[in-house]
């Protein structure tokens, strides 16, 4: 038991996948927003909903970042716990990218 710990521990820092591994799947940024936002976001955040509308937000991209970082006490709680930050920086680009009547697509 010991000598299979080792050796997975050896493939890990080598870089050598054990058989049948598999490797990580991209972010996907619309099925997140789709699961997750699009409760209060509508239409990917292209209409407001129970929360404002994102698509050409005023808000820099430092604030929405912060604002899914974050949340908001009362209003939005916050995803940090729940993603990186590279996440949630494909999250504002998803965001900026959003355009009336045009299918959004992930970053």
């Amino acid at each position: 038991m010991v000598a299979i710990a080792g050796f997975l521990l050896a493939a890990a820092m080598s870089g050598i996948a054990p058989a049948g591994a598999q490797e990580a799947k991209p972010f996907d940024v619309k099925g997140t927003f789709r699961n997750i936002c699009g409760f209060c976001h509508e239409d990917y955040g292209r209409k407001a909903g129970k929360g404002p509308q994102l698509m050409n937000s005023e808000r820099t991209d430092q604030e929405l970042f912060n604002r899914i970082k974050k949340g908001l006490p009362g209003r939005m709680a916050g995803f940090g716990s729940a993603f990186n930050d590279e996440q949630i920086g494909k999250i504002v680009m998803f965001i900026r990218n959003l355009k009336p009547g045009v299918e959004p697509q992930n970053p």
